[in-house]
């Protein structure tokens, strides 16, 4: 099987097929939320590190006014053309989601899959926050989804799926290759191999991520006093079960409310 060498980033047909699945579960897990932590009313969203947009793209059909931001051209090409087929607008930018600004608040934000672990250092993970205060009005949420790092239970080190329609099957894998607990920096190995009925590749591509415990992001929190901590969930989504913040916690859905 061939391998290409690059990012997955710059895939964006084979990850949204990998990660698409489960936004239905997502979109309602967010648009309750939006009715159940939100003072006023909710039409205006906003996604820093849109990828694809496959919340936005979902979201805008539900009648929300939906923008994101990417550091990466090709996905917000992707975003962009998909809002414009559906009759859409194509609300979607390259920024920087350490470094922006919205022409106008928005009423509620959401980063679900990870992503704000890219941002590799404390000072720049603290102006996120702060460009998000900036982003979302008083009285709206930020929904940040990251895994954290178990002080009191083994990491999970290790991730797979596999996705199939018609002819087309990806199998995605991603697992540590090293952590420095030092610098709370990890590197995880990414593979996606895609079989088509004409061809078969391998992509392969080394990712990194900042980590945090339960006690390093809520001191992170506190630099930014313009967000509190509403709630928590985990990664099944269940607005009926919010989950408790301790040593064992890895899976961490954060509702943060605007003060």
């Amino acid at each position: 099987m061939q391998t290409i060498q690059g990012s997955i980033y710059d895939w964006p047909k084979y990850y949204e097929f990998i990660y698409g699945s489960d936004w239905r579960a997502e979109t309602r897990f967010l648009e309750g939320c939006f009715e159940k932590f939100v003072d006023g009313p909710v039409q205006q969203l906003f996604e820093p590190a849109c990828g694809t947009g496959r919340l936005i793209f979902r979201l805008a059909r539900d009648g929300f006014d939906v923008s994101g931001i990417d550091l990466n051209p090709k996905a917000i090409r992707y975003c962009n053309e998909r809002l414009e087929k559906h009759g859409l607008p194509a609300s979607c930018h390259v920024a920087d989601i350490c470094d922006f600004e919205l022409p106008s608040p928005c009423d509620a934000a959401f980063n679900t899959i990870n992503s704000f672990r890219h941002v590799s250092s404390e000072a720049a993970a603290v102006r996120h926050l702060e460009c998000m205060a900036q982003a979302v009005r008083p009285g709206g949420i930020y929904v940040l989804g990251l895994h954290l790092l178990p002080t009191q239970a083994e990491a999970e080190e290790e991730e797979s799926w596999t996705h199939r329609r018609g002819h087309l099957q990806v199998n995605a894998r991603m697992w540590l290759v090293h952590r420095d607990d030092k610098h709370r920096l990890e590197t995880h190995a990414m593979v996606y191999d895609v079989y088509t009925p004409t061809k078969q590749f391998r992509i392969r591509d080394e990712v990194h991520f900042r980590t945090y415990t339960v006690s390093q992001f809520l001191r992170l929190l506190k630099k930014v006093p313009q967000w509190q901590l509403a709630e928590v969930y985990d990664f099944c989504y269940d607005l009926q079960s919010p989950v408790p913040l301790d040593g064992e916690t890895q899976d961490a859905v954060f509702i943060l409310q605007r003060i």
